[in-house]
């Protein structure tokens, strides 16, 4: 799928792409750091059918809400066939006990047998996280374990 980028002089950025119904969906980031979701009419690519402004944190949590459901979906997809084997995204929330504590804090994989393999934060994927990765509030971890470890780790990001 082709993005387009178009300079904005004294605005910003609009990166944007075509839906398979004509119309386009895009993101315009303004010089002062301002972001704004644009969705064009149908009939005219240029002008804007509606316009969401987000904060940082907002476009970061869309952002995860698209990816990590891609990201789960391709590696549920290649784990199909392994019996026993399931992916599933756990959220680490506002009042974790380890909001600003590190992947090895945590020990999910020696508690729970559950591996991280990827941790979305702010619409970026961090592939195999490092002990000493350190979660925020807001971040979006993909792991892969057995169903009785999943639901351990996530009882473990919830209550410590």
């Amino acid at each position: 799928m082709n993005v387009d980028v178009t300079p904005l002089p004294g605005i910003g950025v609009r990166k944007d792409f075509a839906l398979s119904s004509g119309r386009r969906v895009g993101v315009v980031t303004h010089r002062d750091g301002h972001i704004e979701l644009i969705v064009s009419k149908a009939d005219d690519p240029d002008a804007c059918l509606a316009s969401l402004p987000f904060t940082a944190e907002e476009a970061g949590t869309l952002a995860n809400l698209l990816g990590a459901p891609q990201l789960v979906a391709r590696l549920t997809e290649e784990h199909r066939e392994l019996a026993g084997v399931s992916t599933r995204q756990l959220p680490v929330r506002t009042g974790s006990p380890f909001d600003g504590r590190t992947l090895g804090d945590a020990a999910l994989r020696s508690r729970t047998g559950v591996s991280v393999v990827a941790v979305m934060r702010a619409g970026h994927v961090h592939p195999s996280p490092h002990p000493e990765f350190v979660f925020t509030a807001g971040d979006v971890l993909v792991a892969v374990g057995t169903t009785e470890g999943l639901d351990q780790a996530a009882t473990i990001l919830r209550h410590g």
